[in-house]
């Protein structure tokens, strides 16, 4: 028996949230928002993804409030976000450290460190330096044990991302944007 293709007529919390979340390009795309890529054309080059793709799911997660859309009015668009979205990082957190453990031998990739004692933080986003639950601004990334660097020249945005960097810190001006640059 197939899934219906929308669950808005059932009260089931969990299927009403993979409606939104529960395809895998939509996952990638708001993990690298909390990384700092807010940009259309950064998002389409980091991920791989197709720009129709990208384009329905910024859509869909712009109408659902997870993030917003910000135009500049000189044609940059960035997309950020929201309270909403920020909510979606114990999630984030939890697979990240879940794929770490059944399918990177070699360690994490990334680290998650406070950014204020530099403490490891444990899979709850705890410091195991202080013991403080750390917020998501304060929480920083960095390259892992598992961390393998790229073999090629990577862009701009690539080469900011291997380094050390707090959560959700924009990423310096894109020199990846294109035509479509504010599609969505």
């Amino acid at each position: 028996m197939t899934l219906p293709s929308t669950y808005a007529d059932r009260n089931c919390s969990l299927a009403r949230s993979l409606e939104v979340l529960g395809e895998r390009w939509t996952l990638l795309i708001v993990r690298d928002a909390f990384y700092g890529v807010s940009r259309f054309g950064d998002l389409a080059t980091q991920l791989g993804v197709p720009r129709a793709v990208l384009n329905d799911r910024l859509k869909l997660l712009v109408r659902e409030g997870v993030f917003s859309r910000d135009d500049d009015g000189a044609g940059t668009v960035e997309y950020r976000l929201t309270a909403k979205g920020i909510a979606l990082w114990p999630i984030l957190r939890a697979l990240m450290a879940w794929g770490d453990e059944f399918y990177s031998p070699a360690g994490a990739r990334r680290a998650l460190r406070h950014d204020r004692d530099g403490g490891l933080l444990d899979d709850q986003g705890r410091c195991r330096e202080c013991g403080s639950l750390v917020p998501v601004p304060q929480t920083r990334i960095e390259p892992g044990p598992g961390y393998e660097p790229a073999t090629s020249d990577l862009d701009p945005v690539s080469a900011r991302l291997t380094g050390a960097r707090r959560l959700l810190e924009p990423l310096a001006a894109s020199r990846t944007g294109r035509a479509g640059e504010g599609e969505s």
